[in-house]
């Protein structure tokens, strides 16, 4: 049975009201969402925890609008993702919600400046490069402006996604396991500078990640089995921030 998460205190900033996602394969329609309700307040930090294939990357993708739910509803800043077509849930990516994925996803034959700037530039900010250098050099890479992703390690490259991501001040941010492709001590530097630069934004994050130890860091861990919520456990730090 699937268990319905208590409304937070907080508005929340995603809602999730009885959501399916179906989808086709080789063998068959997949039941991949199979009924979740939740809410998550603005500014809270969610760990999304649980076994390969339980659906965590697609409640992420729903989250963001990247995937479309079968039925239920979903809210997303206060939106209806429901009627709204694909322009209008890339313009609501775009102005309120930043994603930073395991693989790094930036544009090889862009600079870390150009990579960064690209959403401010779809966005007709006059400002792109000065607010995409400010970015970059809040995550320690006001040395590496005018590098390419071939010329970057692995942990800088994710940091120009982190840059990229928190550039246009997103209320949302989804990261789907951000230090996969990292070794453990360059993941915990790319964790600090998410987490530092959530709290210090105020901005809502939602972290899919198999390392219990960092979902612990987290306000509360969501457990993902079989396409269902079947856990929701709030941390001490975030009780004791009540």
């Amino acid at each position: 049975m699937a268990v319905t998460v208590p409304h937070p205190a907080r508005d929340p900033i995603v809602r999730f009201a009885d959501v399916h996602l179906d989808m086709a394969s080789d063998a068959g329609m997949v039941n991949i969402l199979r009924g979740i309700s939740l809410d998550i307040a603005a500014g809270e930090i969610t760990a999304v925890v649980g076994p390969s294939g339980a659906g965590k990357s697609s409640l992420m993708m729903v989250a963001g609008g990247l995937e479309r739910a079968t039925s239920g509803r979903v809210e997303v800043v206060g939106r209806d993702l429901g009627p709204l077509d694909d322009d209008a849930r890339a313009r609501l990516r775009r102005d309120h919600l930043g994603i930073v994925f395991q693989g790094f996803h930036l544009i090889p034959t862009m600079t870390a400046l150009e990579n960064v700037a690209l959403p401010l530039e779809f966005a007709d900010r006059g400002d792109a490069f000065e607010a995409a250098q400010a970015a970059l050099e809040r995550v320690g890479l006001g040395h590496r402006l005018t590098h390419y992703p071939a010329q970057l390690s692995g942990g800088e490259q994710q940091r120009v996604a982190v840059a990229r991501a928190f550039v246009g001040r997103p209320k949302l941010l989804l990261a789907d396991e951000p230090t996969g492709n990292l070794d453990g001590a360059t993941g915990k530097q790319v964790m600090d500078l998410l987490f530092e630069l959530a709290r210090a934004e105020g901005a809502t994050l939602i972290l899919i990640t198999h390392d219990m130890a960092l979902a612990e860091r987290c306000d509360r861990i969501l457990r993902i089995a079989d396409g269902l919520v079947v856990g929701d456990e709030r941390m001490p730090q975030a009780l004791a921030a009540q």
